[in-house]
């Protein structure tokens, strides 16, 4: 039996999820070598959208679901002290999680290879007008700007004098290329959902907000953009006037808009073409739901047939798009009042990789493979594989 080519072995092992991809490091150095590099580590992040996992919080704890078996959590030991408070998940990218504590602390941190960077603190805000002034909320976003290969945390605080009627914000932005902190322009609407954090899609973190501190103004989605850094509204689907509450979330890689219409309907639009109003479409409607403040998608189950939902931020169902019926998830072991993000296995590390000394790299590493080729052939790499994955 002949042997595998090298570029062979390479693109079985980057289909793998994170977790034997570690026990396959210990096979041999040439393995270890491959797996470590750079190339490898993007290699394998292209094609690990179908190895994502859900991150569900509860207080101060934090679990990992498997979309193909949600009967099996397990609970995941992150980096943070906890002070007997809860943490918040402020957003996830690439297999990066963005966590904080009740004191600031800030981490980057990817639990599928339990590596983490705490950040620099956040310069305190300092807002210069009259005591009636308040700090309402402080939102944050988390997401990757591929222009400058950098990741970025967008932390808005915002502020409101309920005298005027008016409002303010202060937009600060980590680069973790600079290990720094900064000062944007600040966000010239009023935030709509101060639990709601940044969603990132298209290179950019979207909110739900308001021109004016007026009952009567509709909503409206903005985008700030991570390589430009600056805020846009983003075209809404031509039906939707934001007259109702909306919130927005990601599915499937798209842009959505949740609808809560008259109160007990819920109205989910995907936008297909990120910045195309023309490729909004409804994917479906939840109705009946009398009792429900708040409805947010996850994912799509393996099959696509259905998906997954998080209601109130405190439970899941699944909404089945063929029958169009809501059935709850019950997860054993698991409490009450859970919130949930999607997270892909990645081998991303929290600090930043240099592709270009890598590329060298690994053009030597091909070169040498071909003059000395590792004999692997195909019932060596299904043995090891079926081992591994066992």
């Amino acid at each position: 039996m002949s042997d595998l080519p090298s570029e062979v072995i390479t693109d079985i092992l980057t289909r793998l999820p994170v977790k034997p991809l570690l026990r396959f490091r210990s096979t041999c150095k040439w393995w270890r070598s491959l797996i470590d590099s750079t190339h490898f580590t993007f290699e394998h992040l292209n094609k690990s959208t179908k190895n994502s996992t859900i991150i569900l919080r509860q207080y101060s704890r934090v679990y990992q679901l498997d979309l193909d078996n949600l009967d099996k959590v397990e609970e995941l030991n992150h980096p943070l002290m906890c002070y007997s408070n809860r943490i918040k998940v402020l957003g996830s990218c690439n297999g990066l999680i963005c966590i904080c504590n009740i004191a600031d602390d800030i981490a980057f941190w990817n639990p599928s290879i339990r590596k983490h960077r705490i950040l620099p603190s956040e310069p305190l805000n300092r807002h210069e007008s009259d005591e009636k002034t308040l700090l309402a909320a402080r939102v944050y976003g988390f997401g990757h700007d591929s222009v400058s290969d950098d990741y970025k945390l967008v932390s808005i605080s915002y502020f409101v004098d309920l005298h005027r009627r008016s409002f303010d914000s202060q937009v600060k932005l980590y680069s973790l290329r600079h290990d720094a902190w900064k000062t944007v322009p600040s966000m010239p609407y009023a935030l709509c959902c101060a639990r709601t954090m940044g969603v990132f899609v298209g290179g950019a973190l979207h909110w739900v907000v308001t021109r004016k501190l007026q009952p009567d103004q509709p909503d409206l989605v903005v985008a700030f953009d991570l390589s430009n850094e600056s805020f846009r509204e983003v075209p809404l689907p031509v039906t939707v006037n934001g007259n109702y509450d909306m919130d927005v979330a990601l599915l499937g890689g798209c842009l959505c808009v949740i609808e809560k219409r008259g109160g007990t309907q819920f109205d989910v639009w995907v936008m297909r073409e990120y910045g195309s109003q023309d490729s909004w479409c409804k994917l479906f409607t939840v109705g009946d739901m009398e009792s429900v403040t708040s409805l947010r998608p996850l994912a799509y189950s393996r099959d696509e047939d259905k998906v997954l939902l998080e209601e109130d931020r405190s439970k899941l169902c699944w909404y089945d798009l063929k029958s169009k019926r809501v059935s709850c998830v019950r997860i054993q072991g698991m409490p009450s009042k859970i919130e949930g993000i999607v997270c892909v296995g990645s081998l991303i590390p929290p600090n930043l990789l240099n592709r270009s000394d890598d590329d060298m790299k690994s053009s030597c590493e091909r070169h040498k493979l071909r003059k000395k080729r590792y004999r692997y052939d195909t019932y060596s790499i299904l043995t090891i594989l079926s081992l591994f994955l066992l």
